[in-house]
């Protein structure tokens, strides 16, 4: 969720949506199916002015360091940028795809100091009114990377690493990101699997 933990980050966001998101939740559940998803959507209906929610395949590409097993709700040390995009659409979808998990994860990995990352793809939307995304990522970083590019980009003391690291960055996403219809935003993660 964005909250005061991460307000020195919104120098980072990007946005299409308006208003834009202020949380998201993922569920692993057995269907997505409307008649079985009831009471998710009560739940998320009744702490929310509206939601929208998305059928995603995940796939873990930097997993998170092993925690305890929890018996409470707990944040996650440092922060998550979450970032809602949508494919160019001068590229097929294949395309797009095969940039993304063929070029750009490569990149993304080699660029920036990411200590978690998971890549979701859309497979549908589950609500009428849910924007027109064709994925979402999840990356976590130190709390100094919401402040300090270095710190983000994985080149602390290193003004010539940062620079290409960042041109790298940004190239890799050029070749598949529409940037007219993407939204990113800072968020603090909390990690509820004691509720399980």
């Amino acid at each position: 969720m964005r909250d005061e933990a991460v307000a020195a980050a919104e120098q980072l966001n990007q946005q299409w949506q308006a208003p834009q998101q202020a949380a998201l939740v993922q569920f692993w559940m057995p269907s997505s199916n409307r008649r079985f998803r009831g009471e998710v959507d009560a739940a998320l209906a009744s702490h929310s002015a509206r939601f929208a929610a998305w059928l995603v395949c995940e796939s873990t590409i930097i997993s998170p360091e092993a925690r305890p097993a929890l018996t409470q709700p707990s944040r996650s040390p440092g922060w998550s940028q979450a970032s809602f995009i949508s494919f160019r659409p001068d590229m097929t979808r294949e395309a797009a795809i095969d940039h993304w998990h063929s070029h750009h994860t490569r990149v993304a990995i080699e660029t920036q100091a990411n200590c978690e990352y998971v890549q979701n793809l859309i497979v549908k939307p589950l609500t009428d009114d849910a924007p027109a995304y064709d994925a979402f990522v999840e990356e976590c970083f130190s709390l100094e990377a919401m402040t300090d590019p270095h710190a983000f980009f994985d080149a602390i003391g290193d003004a010539e690493k940062l620079s290409a690291n960042l041109e790298a960055m940004m190239q890799s996403c050029a070749g598949f990101i529409d940037f007219n219809h993407i939204d990113i935003i800072p968020t603090s993660q909390f990690d509820f699997h004691h509720l399980d």
